[in-house]
């Protein structure tokens, strides 16, 4: 069974991190899903790339549905996903990794949950931590043994894209309370904890946000900056993926308890 899964954001496209890696395609009721699953540490990993393998798939039109249905289905229990972002907090600079603890959504089109009605009716999940603490744990533990700069909060503001946000956007969410911003973890986090699956974010800060940057703000500088530091990002999910326990429970896993239960 494979338990574990990793999302790669930009710039984090590379399977390679594992062993004897293969193709599983995976139907769900939103789509075919086409996942790359490996071995490291003799533990069973998937990897999805969040916009396809070439980046060609916008942030809104990533099919956040059919990805969390398809690890949900080949078993994966805990996910860590990487995000580039922009900082709105002078303090996380770029180079720095985030564990962000919470999330304002600013999207506007996506839909964000398993349960619209009909047959599969409606819930109302908690969100309370919406990222698994335990999964924090475990990146914070993999950060101080690499040396790596983790900063262990941040609120992760989600803005629709695909474009750069005004700078009077940036001073809107500065003052909401927002660390950091960018276009891709709602509704993924929100998903996965309808699903039942433990989650985790590990932002990397690529640029200062517009307003705060001296200079217009580009997605190739957004992937420069990622390449510099794919090697660290990797290391960090893997000495992650190290400490974690396959066998011990979370709290997340039962996030649909009152209902039942996450029902594929």
């Amino acid at each position: 069974m494979v338990k574990i899964a990793i999302i790669g954001g930009t710039g984090v496209y590379d399977p390679s991190i594992l062993h004897n890696v293969h193709t599983v395609d995976i139907t769900t009721p939103y789509g075919e899903v086409s996942c790359q699953v490996g071995e490291f540490e003799n533990k069973k990993i998937a990897f999805i790339p969040r916009h396809g393998s070439q980046h060609s798939i916008a942030p809104h039109l990533i099919n956040y549905r059919a990805n969390i249905w398809a690890l949900k289905k080949i078993g994966v229990e805990s996910i860590l996903a990487t995000t580039a972002v922009g900082s709105l907090n002078v303090a996380m600079k770029p180079g720095d990794f985030v564990l962000v603890d919470q999330f304002l959504d600013f999207t506007k089109s996506r839909i964000n949950t398993f349960y619209e009605g009909g047959e599969r009716g409606v819930v109302h999940v908690d969100v309370t931590e919406p990222y698994c603490p335990s999964l924090r744990k475990k990146l914070v533990e993999a950060g101080k043994s690499l040396g790596f700069a983790v900063h262990n909060k941040g609120v992760y503001v989600c803005a629709e894209g695909p474009r750069f946000e005004t700078p009077a956007e940036i001073s809107m969410f500065k003052q909401m309370g927002g660390d950091l911003v960018g276009m891709t973890n709602v509704p993924e986090v929100v998903l996965a904890r309808e699903a039942e699956i433990c989650y985790s974010t590990i932002s990397m800060v690529t640029n200062f946000a517009a307003g705060i940057s001296q200079t217009p703000l580009t997605h190739a500088e957004v992937v420069e900056a990622m390449r510099k530091n794919t090697q660290h990002i990797k290391q960090l999910v893997m000495t992650a993926i190290q400490l974690l326990d396959t066998e011990k429970d979370c709290g997340c896993r039962h996030a649909l308890a009152e209902y039942g239960g996450f029902k594929l």
